[in-house]
């Protein structure tokens, strides 16, 4: 198929929408495998794994570790962005043992880190957000976020002043790098060098009021679904930056409410993780999974169980997706 083309997709109802998963904690991030297998963060400090006849259990639950996202390693340990203070990328073992894995880059300690990658390469994209903390984070005119690469060489800073870094991906020909900046309210891409230096930043698409976007996937023709927090939004964007809102569950009181505040660079963590919808609870993140990659998987912050709807178009196969 023709990366370049936009195939219709109707919008979907919530009726669309069901859920797997329980008792989940804060399932922020989630990835899913050929062999059926779900991961998702989890707040005890470790990751829940749902296997395919339903069981769970928690690996790892390691206290000052706050999960956000992860990313499933070759030999099926994690490495997890902590989003507490304390920071860094951590890993954890199958069998729940818990160690700092990249504290820092070049002698500076890393703050703490929202989100981590593994491309085809195996290197693994880091991006933190803000050095700032508190509701002073949440602002539309600062710009401190940053994305490194850890590869064989080392960790390494390769883009700055990002406005509020979130989830990354790459394009299905390996020469683009998409990121989500959520507070700047942009999709950004940069071209990927061969040692996975950044350049080339442009912004892809802008997005408009109440759409913040935090997690994000991409599909087999190329095309990134944005995953709004608040808003409780799924987008589809083209390569070329054209938008279409595929699912969406909002209170357009409380977004109003939201935008006033945003605005006037006031934004508070209670007002951002305050849910006001009808089914969604409060979605971060997108993985496909299913034998054919055509089950979409929603992340959240506020419910204790996964959302989930059929695509019609396949998402494109991670490298960890016959680990």
């Amino acid at each position: 198929m023709d990366r370049e083309s936009t195939p219709v997709i109707s919008q979907l109802p919530l009726s669309a929408v069901r859920e797997t998963g329980v008792n989940l904690n804060r399932p922020e991030c989630v990835l899913g495998t050929a062999a059926g297998d779900l991961y998702v963060s989890d707040k005890a400090g470790g990751i829940r794994h749902i296997q395919p006849g339903g069981s769970a259990r928690l690996i790892g639950a390691q206290a000052g570790l706050i999960p956000n996202g992860f990313a499933l390693l070759r030999d099926g340990s994690f490495a997890i962005a902590n989003l507490a203070d304390n920071g860094g990328i951590w890993r954890v073992q199958r069998d729940g043992a818990a160690a700092p894995h990249i504290m820092e880059i070049d002698g500076v300690g890393l703050p703490s880190v929202n989100f981590v990658w593994l491309d085809d390469q195996e290197r693994l994209w880091i991006c933190v957000s803000t050095v700032r903390k508190g509701d002073h984070q949440f602002r539309r005119d600062i710009a401190d976020g940053f994305i490194a690469v850890h590869d064989r060489h080392g960790t390494r800073v390769v883009a700055q002043d990002v406005h509020w870094t979130n989830e990354c991906r790459m394009d299905p020909t390996g020469t683009y790098l998409y990121v989500n900046e959520t507070f700047g309210r942009r999709l950004l891409r940069f071209r990927v060098a061969p040692n996975g230096d950044l350049s080339e930043r442009s912004v892809i698409t802008e997005f408009g009021k109440g759409t913040y976007p935090d997690g994000m996937a991409i599909d087999e023709t190329g095309h990134i679904w944005v995953i709004s927090v608040v808003s409780n939004r799924v987008i589809r964007v083209s390569p070329r930056g054209e938008q279409q809102l595929l699912l969406e569950d909002g209170d357009p009181a409380h977004i109003e409410k939201l935008e006033t505040e945003y605005l006037a660079n006031r934004l508070s963590r209670p007002l951002l993780y305050d849910n006001h919808s009808k089914k969604l609870q409060n979605i971060t993140s997108i993985a496909f999974g299913g034998p054919d990659r055509k089950t979409a998987f929603l992340g959240c912050i506020n419910g204790s169980s996964l959302a989930v709807f059929d695509s019609p178009v396949a998402g494109l196969k991670p490298v960890h997706w016959n680990w």
